[in-house]
């Protein structure tokens, strides 16, 4: 979850061989040891082993290598290996994670991490080519056109999908309990991802989509909910916010949508970190959504029904980060009532640190809590009814499935990183010439007939029986 830029000063350091590596080391020895009452002392073993290692590349690899990217590859493990959401971004990254928060960027509209050395789906953004085309939430890719994923980095995967508008690619793509890959031929788009979505599915009862949260999330959501309420002429009946397959994004916008619904003042979510800029607690007031402060507050001119107005939400194992604060707060306020599947369950706070090259890191510096005090990092949310979608859900994965995933505090030991996973081994070593593909299934159209989790919700909010499962098949899904 991306919450600020912060600008922090990173000293430029010319690595260009072993030997000077060797002499920044010598000469940080005294700066170190005048400061070990303030600042912890630098490794400087492992630092000779990182310029021993250095020099060998340069002198013994069998291709010479830039220095630049020995550095700039040093650099993405060290992040890489902390957590699955802190990661180094280039400058071309770096641009483009500044545009997807704007909503328009190039690309093929998937959400990714890395998992066992291939990219791993975390959820293909609405509306986008690869959602169209029925890229799922969990998908393994495991061949870009016909360059195999093992082995690249994610960043350099990622800008392999990247390209020309309305140029094609090919992924291959393992999905559990599909006994062959399954192709998917892609045209690339200009990704406009409109974050919010809404209509009245019927006289009196309100339906808003939230696909990703964005700089004016909150905003938008305010000018769809005057404008369903001007339709309706009246106050609604019902009002479903659907959060499925939300990535995340923004805090502000976070605490944006929530304040629509919940009281002024009310605890939205709160974080924790060891500095001091990353414990806040962020309430339902202007300057902790809105630009500009209560100059600029979108909510102040909401219909006050909407404070009251029964509520359900909508979330599944694509909702992540954002959307989980938004439905923990609002669950926790008992402000309204959720349905569908256990959500993703990434509760930490992703700080953008720009670097003086124009490139940037990602670190994770906090775990945020709700209201109540709960974490749900690697658990996720549990809804009030849970709810499948009529689809197969073994293709679920959430934060606990990925490597090097950042433990939940409230646990009594710290929980161990879970083996790769067998079935894509198997599918990455599965020889070219017996590969056969299945037929792609495309996605059901939100808020329709066709959309289980839905209509059962509407029937919460009419008072009819919703079709959920028994809680005692979900009691070890529930969060401390």
């Amino acid at each position: 979850m991306q919450v600020k830029n912060k600008h922090a000063r990173f000293t430029k350091a010319g690595l260009v061989a072993s030997g000077l590596v060797l002499g920044l080391m010598l000469s940080l020895t005294y700066s170190a040891v005048a400061e070990k009452m303030t600042k912890p002392q630098l490794p400087l073993d492992d630092l000779r082993a990182f310029a021993e290692v250095f020099g060998k590349i340069k002198s013994d690899y069998v291709e010479p290598v830039e220095d630049k990217k020995l550095i700039s590859e040093a650099i993405s493990g060290m992040l890489t290996g902390l957590d699955p959401h802190s990661t180094y971004m280039d400058v071309d990254a770096f641009k483009d994670m500044q545009a997807a928060t704007q909503g328009e960027f190039g690309g093929l509209g998937i959400e990714v991490g890395m998992e066992d050395g291939l990219v791993k789906v975390i959820s293909p953004i609405e509306d986008s080519p690869a959602y169209k085309a029925g890229i799922k939430s969990g998908d393994l890719i495991v061949k870009l056109d016909d360059t195999p994923v093992k082995g690249m980095t994610l960043n350099d995967a990622v800008k392999r999908m990247r390209g020309k508008p309305d140029t094609p690619i090919i992924l291959s793509v393992y999905r559990k309990n599909e006994t062959k890959p399954l192709s998917f031929t892609l045209i690339r788009a200009i990704i406009k991802n409109k974050s919010v979505k809404y209509k009245l599915t019927e006289p009196g009862y309100a339906y808003a989509r939230v696909t990703q949260f964005q700089e004016h999330t909150g905003e938008d959501l305010a000018k769809a909910i005057q404008a369903m309420h001007d339709e309706n002429k009246g106050p609604f009946k019902g009002f479903v916010l659907d959060l499925r397959n939300d990535p995340g994004g923004l805090l502000n916008g976070a605490v944006g949508v929530a304040a629509a619904f919940l009281p002024k003042d009310t605890l939205v979510v709160y974080t924790e970190g060891r500095a001091p800029d990353s414990k806040m607690q962020l309430t339902v007031s202007p300057e902790n959504y809105a630009r500009g402060g209560v100059a600029n507050d979108y909510i102040k001119d909401l219909p006050v029904d909407l404070k009251t107005v029964p509520m359900t939400v909508l979330i599944n194992s694509g909702s992540a980060s954002a959307s989980e604060i938004v439905a923990g707060a609002l669950q926790d306020h008992k402000r309204a009532t959720l349905l569908g599947t256990q959500s993703f369950g990434k509760g930490s706070v992703q700080t953008i640190m720009p670097m003086n090259n124009g490139a940037a890191i990602k670190l994770t510096t906090a775990r945020y809590f709700t209201p109540k005090g709960r974490s749900i990092q690697a658990k996720g949310i549990v809804p009030d009814y849970i709810v499948e979608d009529g689809t197969d859900q073994s293709n679920n994965i959430h934060e606990a499935d990925l490597s090097h995933h950042l433990a939940n505090p409230k646990d009594a030991k710290i929980e161990e990183v879970k083996a790769a996973s067998t079935p894509a081994k198997e599918a990455a070593k599965e020889k070219a010439g017996e590969k056969k593909f299945a037929e792609p299934k495309g996605p059901i159209e939100p808020a329709t007939k066709d959309d289980i989790q839905f209509v059962q919700a509407m029937n919460f909010l009419k008072g009819l029986p919703v079709a959920h499962s028994e809680p005692a098949k979900i009691e070890a899904a529930k969060i401390n």
